[in-house]
């Protein structure tokens, strides 16, 4: 059929044309008709490749389907078996945990001493948690341990585990610095989330500053001290604060977990058991040991203005009267004819004069430094008047009682000691001073008395 369609197309082209011209144009279409046919042929046998690649992809979509089918089988084939044979496993575990509930109640009886003591470690365990820093970092950790010393059943195997970890992790805690936010109470009442390190269970620092563990019932967080122990303590906690956990720096700790830093915040410092143990007689004493400080120091200002003038006039030329031995010296400048029994009479006098300004106030310096110690006696005596009344009307039960007056008598003669000692080196090293001023003059008037004999012989 294909060779019939063209061949009739060329009749009928031969029909209407001319014999040259239809030769010609019977040439061209005969080219393009065989490239149109061989064109379909093409076609065809693409479309037929496409066909089959289609018709085996369903074939192997098939095999795949059927083979996922009889593997859906298998497996429900596989789980039914699995199934009866869990059935038959549960039949028998029911039968057995029958046998050891009844093995349990039988033996229920043999098991209420350990129910005790179980009961007693969880509450004494508690206890020490609860007064544990870690509960800080780890809130809400006893909640277990109260439930258990509370409880009326039997404690179960992870039960009895839970409250051995309980144990082994506060042991594990109490050797480990550990950095952590928790709430702080400042000293000014305001509370805040601040970084807090813990040093084991023995102490806890915030800011440079120590902190204390406060487990009351209405709150559970840390308390800034109200007093601070001394500087060097502080610089340590401040360098704890700022280290790395790879960094080694020294740390003081509080081995009672607290107690000694609480008694710092009780202790008194030296002012304030001199302001509220004193007394009457340790104020005295204070201002005897103003008095004699002031003198001192006034007398020290007085004798080195006085050196430094006589150092001065030794290497001037000119006779100056504002110092001592230049007043000396120009009791020789007012007296050259003179003789030299004369002149020696009246440089005497001349030192005489000049040294008693320079031992004005060492005397009362002494006279302080002796009294302070007696006042010190006076405060001991009166400290134990006070005690002996105390015993008198409350006796010797309650020795905070007696301890006011005692305190008394050890702050008063504390403080006659203090003020005494250093009045006592004071005065003897303004003494010597003085002495040493009073020397120079003596050598240099005895040197005026010798140059005169010399010229005069």
């Amino acid at each position: 059929m294909n060779h019939s369609i063209p061949s009739f197309l060329a009749a009928v082209l031969i029909l209407v044309s001319s014999p040259a011209l239809a030769q010609t144009q019977a040439g061209a279409q005969t080219k393009t008709l065989d490239e149109l046919a061989r064109n379909v042929r093409d076609a065809a046998a693409t479309e037929a490749l496409i066909n089959q690649e289609r018709e085996a992809r369903f074939v192997r979509e098939r095999d795949r389907q059927r083979e996922l089918l009889a593997e859906a089988r298998d497996e429900l084939a596989d789980e039914n078996v699995r199934s009866d044979r869990l059935k038959l496993e549960y039949d028998e575990n029911e039968k057995v945990l029958a046998g050891l509930e009844t093995t349990l109640a039988e033996r229920m009886g043999n098991l209420g001493e350990l129910f005790g003591v179980v009961r007693q470690a969880a509450g004494d365990i508690q206890a020490v948690l609860d007064d544990s820093m870690v509960t800080a970092q780890k809130p809400g950790r006893t909640r277990f341990l109260s439930e258990l010393a509370e409880r009326r059943e039997l404690p179960t195997v992870p039960e009895l585990r839970q409250l051995w970890s309980a144990m082994v992790t506060e042991i594990a805690e109490s050797g480990k610095v550990v950095k952590f936010h928790a709430p702080v109470e400042r000293a000014s009442g305001e509370k805040e989330i601040q970084e807090v390190v813990r040093l084991g269970v023995f102490n806890a620092v915030s800011g440079g500053v120590y902190l204390d563990w406060d487990t009351g019932k209405s709150r559970e967080n840390f308390i800034e001290l109200a007093r601070q122990p001394a500087g060097r303590f502080s610089d340590m906690a401040g360098d704890l604060q700022n280290s790395s956990p790879a960094d080694i720096v020294p740390m003081s700790v509080d081995f009672t977990r607290g107690q000694i830093l609480r008694a710092v915040v009780q202790s008194r410092t030296p002012l304030e058991r001199v302001r509220e143990d004193g007394g009457p007689v340790g104020y005295v004493i204070i201002g005897v040991g103003f008095l004699g400080l002031l003198l001192c120091l006034w007398k020290a200002f007085s004798l080195y203005s006085t050196g430094a003038g006589i150092g001065q006039q030794m290497k001037a030329t000119e006779t100056d009267r504002k110092n001592p031995l230049g007043r000396i010296l120009a009791v020789y400048s007012d007296n050259p004819d003179v003789d030299i029994d004369t002149l020696e009479l009246k440089l005497d006098e001349a030192i005489l004069r000049e040294t008693a300004p320079l031992e004005t106030g060492l005397s009362f310096i002494r006279v302080l430094y002796v009294v302070a110690p007696l006042l010190g006696l006076l405060g001991t005596v009166v400290g134990m008047i006070s005690t002996f009344q105390m015993i008198t009307l409350f006796g010797t039960g309650d020795p905070r009682m007696m301890a006011g007056g005692i305190s008394t008598a050890l702050v008063t003669t504390v403080l006659g000691l203090v003020i005494a000692i250093p009045l006592t080196l004071l005065h003897s090293f303004l003494q010597g001073k003085a002495r040493a001023l009073v020397q120079v003059l003596e050598e240099q008037a005895a040197g005026i008395i010798a140059r005169i004999a010399e010229e005069r012989t």
